[in-house]
């Protein structure tokens, strides 16, 4: 079925395509954002979205485990199965230790995140109109993935994780003595009053850099999946403003770009998921290894 079954007309009654578009960017928040960084400020569509693609996992997943059978497997058994092993296996060649929790961990992060980004092939004025016709609610966006407030928090959340497994595997001892002696050694200490100090200045240099490490990792792995996802997102608004100039062209455009782009999305979709499982599982992996 087509991509786009509705077109906003409230989005072309002021402002024209950019009305159109701000609007669909505005998200529901409890209060009027001021400043670029305002902590006091919740995006509460992402938080909703968020929960209810993580209990659209949660739940089926848990039913299946419960009925699971050792004999022939139903087709969502079967399904759950091949989910299971796939992951096992990269968490197998990206982390070397134990998997009690780690494959666990990395399932559910790409079944979390492909159900979030997923939200995006739904039309993209369905869910805002529902919200506006029937909960009177004038602003909504529910793309998770697409604000950034909720990918860093799942990127911090991996931060936090990394912090933990190092403390686990190392010792608090271990992981301290790595940011001071890792990635550049460290000097060896002799009578020499050099030595001592050059020992410092490495330390000093060493805990930097293990700190841009971990900033960069963080950055990255939030930045890297909102910017595909808000990107996608984009495109599909424009295309869907297509619908609104009521001409020939412009509907045509509307359908078939929107067919073609809803289809190559797909592969987007589960892309960015299985690339942000394959960055944690790095990530926590590297907290596995010693220098």
């Amino acid at each position: 079925m087509q991509r786009f079954l509705m077109a906003s007309e409230g989005g072309h009654e002021s402002g024209g395509m950019s009305g159109y578009i701000s609007h669909h960017l505005t998200y529901l928040a409890n209060k009027v954002q001021h400043g670029l960084f305002d902590i006091n400020v919740l995006h509460l569509d992402t938080i909703f979205f968020s929960i209810l693609c993580g209990l659209l996992f949660l739940i089926p997943f848990y039913f299946a485990a419960r009925r699971s059978t050792a004999g022939v497997p139903g087709r969502f058994q079967a399904f759950v199965e091949m989910l299971v092993e796939f992951v096992e296996e990269q968490a197998k060649g990206m982390v070397h230790g134990k998997l009690t929790y780690i494959a666990p961990l990395a399932l559910s992060v790409f079944v979390w995140v492909a159900l979030m980004n997923a939200i995006d092939l739904l039309p993209v004025d369905l869910l805002p109109w529902i919200a506006h016709n029937i909960f009177h609610i004038d602003y909504l966006r529910p793309l998770p993935t697409a604000d950034l407030n909720g990918t860093f928090g799942m990127a911090i959340a991996v931060l936090l994780l990394v912090v933990f497994y190092n403390i686990k595997v190392k010792g608090i001892g271990g992981w301290l003595h790595q940011w001071v002696t890792a990635p550049f050694g460290m000097v060896k200490i002799t009578a020499n009053p050099l030595t001592w100090l050059g020992a410092i200045v490495l330390a000093v240099v060493n805990a930097l850099f293990t700190a841009i490490e971990y900033v960069g990792q963080t950055l990255s792995h939030g930045m890297r999946l909102f910017g595909n996802m808000y990107a996608g997102e984009l495109i599909f608004f424009l295309i869907a403003g297509l619908g609104g100039t009521a001409t020939v062209l412009g509907m045509a455009g509307h359908l078939i770009m929107g067919s073609v782009w809803a289809i190559f999305h797909i592969l987007i979709v589960l892309l960015q998921a299985f690339i942000f499982m394959m960055l944690t599982l790095a990530y926590v992996g590297q907290a596995h290894e010693h220098h």
